[in-house]
């Protein structure tokens, strides 16, 4: 199976000015003018080499899409089994006790995948492409779960990794990072400032960085998200959800979900119409939310960020302007949840559905209620709920 494999990986795409560049070459952002790039695919050619009835009987991992991930050897392909995760059925009579009678409702459960978190997706093609490129020691700042799956699969690649963290990371984050022989600095402050500090230590011994959407990399993995729920829904022009909840920090999921739409869609292995895309964030801590509701196409920093959702507290974002696009162009919409709610519906899932997720997830559970309330969801939708992580890892609050 291997000896078949081949990426379609053609070039690098700046999101902003559109400029080109070789995959070939170390990139982080564009060189031109500092947003996002972008991994960009020949589909013409790899829409006349296969279709997805060629998928069966593949590896049963997120690398069963390889022709749109970006490692040209599968020999680089980091793996400890992440993707394919289940999409569960929300009980139709606990569906309609929400105000889903007619709909469907759905729970991607994430916290399947190595170190517990939808952050292994990212870490597992970011640090493939970098062991492919011969980058031999990376660098990021992480909330806690990206930097539980940047150790274990920079530990599995070979790779040294060094991960700044606000002091008060989940306790068995810290645990999962030093345990894989990461270097972990503790930083007073948030994941801004433990960017701020990263970054420094990375220019002075140079390492690679790989903070959220600021190498091109992080959200192949993530698009794979996309790719199964197509694939989950059977391919074709009805195949996904009509609304997608999704807890939303630096925004990679919902960038990267995005990006596999528009390529799906190019490929015609998915019909035209898109999931409305919703953004979760909590109260204390809403910069995309407050940007959406302003209409503005960047998100102002949040000044004094507070939430128990450690992984959606981040202030300010490098993608915020691609979250935005994302949500606009699909009809979406962006809303906050305070931490009561969130610790409400984290109990409410487990005891109800069985599914002990993070806050991250329990507040999209908890946006439901108000998504039902804003009328921006009837009833008889089929909505796909994102639960992230694993509840287990945090400390109960």
């Amino acid at each position: 199976m291997a000896a078949s494999w081949t990426s379609y990986l053609k070039s690098l795409e700046c999101t902003s000015c559109r400029g080109q560049f070789d995959a070939h070459d170390v990139h982080g952002v564009c060189p031109k003018c500092g947003k996002v790039l972008f991994a960009r695919y020949d589909l013409a050619a790899l829409g006349k080499a296969i279709s997805p009835d060629d998928l069966r009987g593949r590896r049963w991992d997120m690398w069963r899409y390889w022709e749109l991930l970006p490692v040209d050897d599968p020999e680089n392909a980091v793996t400890l089994g992440e993707g394919m995760t289940p999409l569960l059925d929300v009980d139709k009579r606990l569906a309609a006790r929400l105000g889903f009678a007619d709909g469907r409702l759905r729970i991607k459960d994430e916290g399947k995948n190595p170190t517990g978190s939808f952050k292994a997706r990212g870490m597992a093609a970011a640090i493939s492409r970098a062991k492919e490129l011969g980058i031999r020691e990376v660098a990021l700042p992480s909330a806690g779960n990206a930097g539980s799956a940047a150790a274990a699969y920079a530990a599995a690649a070979g790779i040294k990794a060094h991960i700044a963290v606000p002091r008060d990371v989940p306790p068995l984050n810290l645990a999962e990072m030093r345990t894989s022989g990461a270097d972990v600095l503790l930083v007073d402050g948030l994941i801004d400032e433990a960017g701020r500090v990263l970054h420094q230590h990375a220019a002075e011994h140079g390492w690679f960085e790989l903070n959220t959407l600021k190498e091109p990399y992080r959200q192949e993995g993530k698009k794979t998200l996309g790719f199964e729920l197509a694939e989950q829904g059977g391919w074709g022009p009805d195949c996904l959800p009509d609304v997608i909840v999704f807890p939303t920090g630096g925004g990679t999921g919902i960038v990267g979900m995005w990006k596999a739409f528009e390529e799906l869609g190019a490929l015609g292995w998915i019909g035209p119409s898109r999931p409305k895309m919703v953004v979760v964030q909590s109260t204390g801590c809403a910069p995309l939310v407050r940007a959406f509701e302003e209409g503005a196409d960047h998100a102002k920093p949040w000044e004094r960020a507070a939430t128990i959702a450690a992984g959606i507290r981040v202030p300010s974002a490098i993608g915020d302007y691609l979250v935005l696009r994302a949500v606009r162009d699909s009809g979406g919409i962006a809303v906050a949840v305070g931490d009561d709610e969130i610790r409400v519906s984290q109990k409410e899932m487990a005891r109800e559905t069985g599914i002990y997720t993070s806050p991250e997830g329990a507040a999209t559970w908890a946006a439901l209620k108000t998504l039902r309330h804003r009328g921006f969801v009837g009833g008889g939708e089929d909505v796909v709920l994102f639960a992230t992580a694993i509840g287990i890892k945090y400390p109960r609050r």
